[in-house]
């Protein structure tokens, strides 16, 4: 009897521990800080939509609230016979386009060749390109800018760069110095080195060159480096201002970014010209197709792929925490 008393006993459901409760009570905390962080993003952009829909009287009344008294939907058609902004618009696609295809086609063959190919040299190269993400942006204006003013043969510049203005108020100017970026070249990198060997050696066995293998083994296999660089690409030449403003003088040339600055005068500043301009300018970068799963496993790969036990390790991995 009390041998089937116990067995009863142990047939019987236990009630649920602590632990399950605990993880659901920090699951429920996790959704409702990333809600409220959410909304912390999200409100100055809905602060901008709604002042571009206000008058500049409301705009500076101090009882003025969020919503808009009066929606002035016509001061986006007014923003945009202010100034030329379908020219500023179609010239930031053309850049940032450029620099999307430019910097995805010659980065990836970069890092294809330090991964893949053995040669020469090939560790000072990555060592060279390890260096470059270390410096920081705004230290290498003034070289560049140095550089497209002195261009040899350009812009009425003799060979030795005098005598011209060289490149600057160009398209050269615009689209060259950021066509290939130093993170690109370093994440394809890393990716083409996480790639099984026997899809290259397989490859060779079917009589593949090397530029066949990179184009249509290779490179299909690394999607999230692609979307990645891509996208990153993209949204950085959209935003860029400063390097447009220095090396360019005419409306011809002038950026989207750039555009914006004729509502801000000497006299004051037109805000609900300018909201209106900046939600325009944002509308590219929200409408951008997005691949989530692939961009999100890039910028896992990004801090993963650190390949090797070698002095270089410490380095990448500073690198990465840095950029990624």
């Amino acid at each position: 009897m009390a041998t089937a008393e116990l067995q009863k006993a142990s047939a019987r459901p236990r009630p649920a521990r602590g632990p399950s409760t605990k993880v659901s009570a920090g699951r429920i905390a996790l959704y409702v800080t990333l809600a409220v962080i959410s909304l912390l993003m999200v409100v100055p952009f809905i602060w901008m939509v709604l002042t571009s829909l206000k008058t500049p009287a409301e705009i500076a009344s101090q009882d003025a609230g969020l919503l808009p008294q009066h929606w002035e939907f016509g001061n986006y058609l007014d923003a945009l016979e202010a100034a030329p902004f379908a020219t500023y618009a179609r010239n930031s696609f053309i850049i940032a386009i450029s620099h999307t295809v430019l910097n995805v086609l010659v980065a990836s063959m970069a890092g294809y060749s330090l991964a893949r190919i053995r040669f020469r040299g090939s560790e000072v190269i990555f060592y060279l390109f390890i260096a470059a993400l270390m410096i920081p942006t705004y230290t290498k204006v003034l070289p560049e800018f140095l550089i497209v003013r002195f261009m040899p043969l350009a812009g009425g510049n003799d060979i030795f760069g005098q005598g011209g203005s060289g490149w600057l108020d160009s398209w050269w100017a615009l689209i060259v110095p950021g066509a290939v970026t130093p993170f690109a070249v370093f994440l394809f990198r890393q990716f083409y080195l996480d790639l099984p060997v026997e899809l290259e050696e397989a490859a060779r066995l079917d009589g593949l060159g090397e530029f066949r293998i990179y184009a249509r083994i290779m490179t299909p296999q690394v999607k999230p480096a692609l979307t990645t660089v891509a996208l990153l690409t993209f949204e950085s030449s959209w935003n860029n201002f400063l390097w447009p403003l220095l090396v360019t003088r005419t409306d011809s040339l002038r950026v989207i970014q750039v555009g914006l600055s004729v509502f801000k005068t000497e006299n004051g500043t037109q805000w609900h010209f300018l909201m209106a301009g900046t939600t325009l300018a944002t509308l590219p970068m929200v409408a951008l197709p997005h691949r989530p799963a692939l961009f999100r496993a890039g910028l896992r790969n990004c801090r993963s792929q650190v390949t090797g036990s070698g002095p270089e390790r410490p380095v990448i991995e500073r690198v990465i925490s840095h950029v990624c």
